[in-house]
């Protein structure tokens, strides 16, 4: 007997602009929710596998997005510093979360029956000339022939 081969649903990867240089994505999205389970923007990057860094620069783009913060840090002391995530920025979550589970739902009713006709042979890679990717220019194997006189 054949394999079964399993047929996936048709998946869609979004962001949300509202303009000029302000974009919420899953990125975002997965760091606003790790902050919001640990308070904490260290343990947020950490289970992220992002940096420190990266994790900071991406919540300061957030901030900067809105007229209010979607998430403050709270100074260290005895009960020690961290990451509080903000009404807006709890909103933010449950209404990117929500249009993703429509836009999915959409995407299965519309492109669901094609996932079945997929085809089951692996996918070729494509070949490219590397030394044209490189450096830009046309490889001597690329430029036509001189023509004698």
């Amino acid at each position: 007997m054949g394999t079964a081969i399993k047929h996936r649903t048709p998946s869609i990867r979004f962001r949300i602009d509202f303009g000029h240089g302000v974009a919420v994505g899953p990125g975002k999205i997965a760091l606003l929710e790790r902050i919001a389970e640990h308070r904490s923007l260290a343990e947020a990057a950490r289970e992220l596998r992002m940096s420190y860094r990266a994790a900071w620069l991406l919540l300061q783009s957030l901030n900067a997005s809105f007229v209010d913060p979607v998430a403050i840090g709270k100074k260290g002391g005895d009960g020690r510093g961290g990451t509080l995530v903000t009404p807006l920025g709890e909103e933010l979550i449950r209404r990117y979360r929500k249009f993703e589970r429509r836009i999915h739902g959409y995407a299965a009713s519309a492109f669901g029956a094609l996932a079945k006709r997929r085809s089951r042979r692996p996918l070729a890679k494509p070949r490219a000339r590397v030394d044209r990717l490189k450096t830009g220019r046309a490889s001597r194997a690329d430029t036509l022939p001189s023509i004698k006189r």
